[in-house]
């Protein structure tokens, strides 16, 4: 039996873990956390100084009770969770659940971190093991709590004034509000014309390149210096017949870097702007690829570990860049010293490596057959990052070509690559809209005259803000200082779950929902969605973990203020007031005022005066558009013979009196189905073929409401055989086959018209 028992977070990392060690060692998953916050009121115990309750997880108590019994009989207990502040409150939690004090010695219980599951990485970690932590432990109960006691309070106040369902959360409102605020900023923008001129040149070479009006007058033109048309015309008109000369020719050496090893934020945006992976999706491949994948010689950790702020590579794996560039693109390409990066990112933490392959000498070609699709993509975006880091950099010529036109300067840039460096593999990726890059330009020497071949005005817009993608959400969420990079998936994820937004193309549009959380928030509880303030939050949680700040110290001074903000916008914040706006119009049916509300499918049009009211109908687009002209059918009203409507309601199109509200006849567009059959109940009606609002067929009186009889089963003009009654109805099932029977309750009378067809022999 084993003397020493490890335990991992994962079954697959324990598998490739166990590889590694012999047999004295027995390698076991705790399956991620173990004990966490109940999701109900009352799990942290404010008055007893913010004493957390915690519970071991449902899904937890059979791994729990394994481990337990493992335990029992083990020398050594390593905890070898995640090298992170969750992983080191894992491990604290595992201590807890299974009921072991480390103080006793019995068993020992030494706890280890690795950055990546190679062979060398565990054995250097079992040879200098640590112990928990208390520091890092803290610091994420202190988030734990301090986004329990958020999410549920704020959460009951959405419910209270919105609607139930709802949820608030620290970093997911500030997350929400970038959304939204960027919406606002793109419905309130104007666009505004600019027009560019640009003329087509050729030198002695012939060689025809283009230039762009620069400046006139000696007065440099901003974008928007050309406003209209006529403006554009006048200057072409102009330039049509002036003498065109080379005034000055600059020629500059430039020198790009690449961009440093991935961390988990830019990661998730690298591989969302060239690959299309939702930052979720990320995660979910980046977690197989360090925990392990088989490669013909076992399971082996591929990448390292992969929630990490750091862009520090190991001095190994600059040494192995080297080598393998050397060999592949030349000695040219090979720093004589590593590359060292600094992250720029707000409240980084570079406790890590950051992410990179556990050997570059695993290249993405020879690792590809054992991988999906998407890891190797992955893989491959990772290899590609960490080798270009360190690779030489890129010189390229910039020149800059001033053309003199009487009054008129255009200027013309072109760049040439003189050494590609690192881009000969890789360059990185952007969110902003770039220009086409600017091309070759032929030999042009000083005083040169030119040749003008034409000239080409061009109208343009300026353009409102981008929506955000997840690539720059993430970025954002990241400059700023909000939250936790391994946070972020599930952070957009929960988002889109509450319908707060949706995604399309990858990128973020509010729904109306979202808007309303938003402004209810940002307007009443504007310091705890403030940037800023949740930076600072995240600051503070770090001097936790360095042992700097104390955890409930830093809940109190939170909790206090929170507490009494809310409850005096408890009283001061009414429902009507937030999911309630006024409008100018007035209601068709009744004439009292229309109000815009919030319901579960968005926003809609309804009458301020409900109940007595039932008037809906759907919000324009544009609410300073003039409302639709009624649009009239083909048909009459059967009780006063004006005209029928066609209106959109709640469950879809339907036709109602014009002459509402003295008729309020309604029905629906398309007519039902007569059966010709005489309803049995009344004698009068016809039975007719209609559709639930869920769609379903079904058979009722055409005297509704007169006449409530229907029937699910199809009517047939057929008495019945044993009682007499007017008709008798057919259903058809795989079961049963063909039935007819008759509709009464009273009467048994059934037989089978066409019997179920048997199912087809087994060969």
């Amino acid at each position: 039996m084993a003397k020493s028992l490890v335990i991992v977070e994962s079954p697959a990392k324990a598998k490739t873990i166990e590889k590694f060690l012999g047999p004295g060692y027995k390698v076991l998953a705790s399956y991620g956390h173990v004990r966490a916050l109940p999701s109900k009121q009352g799990s942290v115990d404010v008055d007893n100084d913010f004493e957390p309750r915690y519970q071991i997880l449902p899904e937890s108590r059979k791994h729990i009770a394994s481990l337990k019994k493992k335990a029992k009989n083990a020398d050594e207990l390593i905890l070898a969770t995640d090298p992170d502040r969750e992983g080191e409150a894992i491990a604290w939690h595992l201590l807890q659940a299974l009921g072991i004090d480390p103080d006793t010695g019995s068993p020992r219980v030494s706890r280890v971190t690795f950055h990546e599951i190679t062979r060398d990485a565990i054995r250097e970690a079992l040879a200098h093991p640590g112990s928990i932590s208390a520091p890092l432990v803290d610091a994420q109960q202190a988030r734990s709590i301090l986004d329990y006691l958020v999410g549920f309070n704020l959460s009951p106040f959405l419910w209270k004034k919105i609607r139930y369902g709802l949820s608030a959360g620290r970093v997911q409102s500030v997350a929400l509000r970038l959304i939204c605020e960027r919406e606002k900023e793109i419905n309130a923008f104007e666009s505004r014309e600019y027009w560019s001129i640009e003329a087509e040149l050729s030198g002695q070479s012939k060689k025809v390149f283009k230039a762009r009006l620069h400046a006139v007058d000696g007065k440099k033109l901003d974008k928007l210096a050309i406003g209209s048309r006529q403006e554009a015309e006048q200057l072409v008109q102009q330039l049509s017949g002036q003498t065109y000369r080379v005034a000055s020719l600059e020629t500059k050496q430039k020198k790009r870097n690449p961009a440093p090893p991935f961390t988990t934020s830019t990661l998730q945006q690298e591989a969302s702007r060239k690959l299309g992976f939702s930052a979720r999706k990320t995660m979910q491949l980046a977690q197989k690829l360090y925990e392990g994948i088989d490669i013909g010689e076992g399971p082996v950790g591929l990448i390292t570990y992969m929630r990490t702020d750091s862009v520090v590579l190991s001095r190994v794996a600059t040494d192995e860049a080297r080598e393998l560039i050397r060999e592949r693109f030349g000695d040219e390409y090979a720093l004589a010293r590593p590359r060292a990066f600094r992250n720029k990112a707000k409240n980084a933490q570079e406790a890590h490596e950051a992410i990179r392959p556990t050997s570059l000498r695993r290249t993405p070609e020879e690792v590809k057959k054992f991988l999906s699709p998407d890891q190797y993509k992955l893989y491959r975006l990772i290899w590609m990052r960490t080798v270009a880091s360190q690779m030489a950099a890129a010189v390229l010529d910039a020149t800059t070509v001033d053309i003199a036109a009487d009054r008129f300067t255009l200027r013309a840039t072109g760049q040439v690559i003189r050494f590609p460096g690192f881009m000969q593999l890789y360059t990185e990726g952007t969110d902003e809209p770039q220009d086409e890059e600017s091309g070759l330009l032929p030999p042009l020497q000083q005083d040169e005259t030119l040749e003008l071949q034409q000239l080409l005005p061009e109208q343009h817009f300026t353009q409102p803000p981008p929506r955000y993608t997840e690539a720059s959400l993430v970025k954002t969420l990241e400059e700023n200082g909000i939250g936790r990079p391994s946070t972020y998936a599930s952070i957009i994820q929960t988002l889109v779950n509450r319908k707060y937004v949706r995604l399309e193309k990858r990128t973020f549009y509010p729904e109306d929902t979202g808007m309303v959380v938003s402004d209810l928030l940002t307007r009443h509880f504007t310091q705890y969605v403030d940037y800023d303030f949740t930076a600072r939050m995240e600051e503070r949680l770090d001097a936790i973990s360095r042992g700097e700040q104390q955890w409930r110290q830093v809940l109190r001074e939170f909790w206090e203020p929170f507490i009494n903000l809310l409850r005096q916008k408890e009283q001061e914040v009414s429902k009507a007031e937030v999911t309630t706006e006024k409008t100018d119009r007035d209601c068709p049916e009744c004439g009292r005022g229309l109000v815009i509300k919030l319901g579960r499918r968005g926003k809609f049009l309804a009458c301020s005066g409900f109940p007595d009211c039932r008037h809906t109908e759907p919000l324009a687009a544009d609410q300073k558009q003039e409302p639709e002209e009624p649009v009239y059918s083909d048909q009459s009203c059967d009780k006063c013979g004006a005209k029928m409507l066609i209106k959109q309601g709640r469950y879809g199109k339907y036709l109602a009196c014009s002459a509402y509200p003295d008729c309020r006849n309604i029905q629906p567009l398309v007519k039902p189905k007569g059966l010709g059959i005489t309803c049995p109940e009344c004698g009068n009606g016809e039975l007719m073929e209609k559709t639930s609002k869920r769609g379903k067929v079904f058979y009722s009186c055409g005297d509704y409401p007169k006449c409530k009889y229907a029937l699910w089963d199809l009517p047939k003009a057929e008495p019945c055989p044993k009682c007499g009654f007017a008709i008798t109805t057919e259903k058809t099932t795989k079961r049963y086959g063909t039935v007819r029977k008759c509709p009464r309750e009273d009467c048994d009378f059934q037989e089978t018209l066409v019997p179920p067809e048997k199912p087809a022999a087994k060969k």
